[in-house]
C-alpha cells in the first residue's frame, strides 16, 4: 500500500510526495535525508494524506496534485475530495 502526501515545510511552502512507510519517509524528511528540497526547509509536518491501491497510481496522483495550484492545494488540504479538486483543476 502506498501514500500520497502534502508535507508543509517551516517557509509556509508545500511539497508532494508518495511513500509505502509515511512515518518512516516524515522522520527522513525531518532528518533532512529524503529531499533537497525539504532539507532546506526543515522542519516538516503532514497537512494531508491519501492511502492509493499501488505505487503506480500513488505515482499519477503525486504528478497531478504537483500540478495544483496553491489555492487547489489548499482546497484538497481542507478536506476537498481529490477527485472532486483533480476534476475542477481539469477544467480551469
Amino acid at each position: 500500500m502506498c501514500v500520497v502526501y502534502i508535507l508543509e515545510c517551516s517557509d509556509g511552502t508545500y511539497y508532494t510526495g508518495y511513500t509505502n512507510d509515511l512515518e518512516k519517509r516524515l522522520e527522513r524528511h525531518n532528518k533532512g535525508l529524503a529531499s533537497k528540497y525539504t532539507r532546506a526547509r526543515l522542519p516538516v509536518k503532514i497537512l494531508w494524506s491519501k492511502e492509493c491501491k499501488n505505487q503506480k497510481f500513488a505515482m499519477r496522483t503525486e504528478l497531478r496534485i504537483k500540478g495544483l495550484t496553491r489555492k487547489q492545494k489548499e482546497s484538497l488540504i481542507s478536506g476537498g475530495r481529490l477527485d472532486n479538486v483533480l476534476a475542477r483543476a481539469r477544467k480551469s
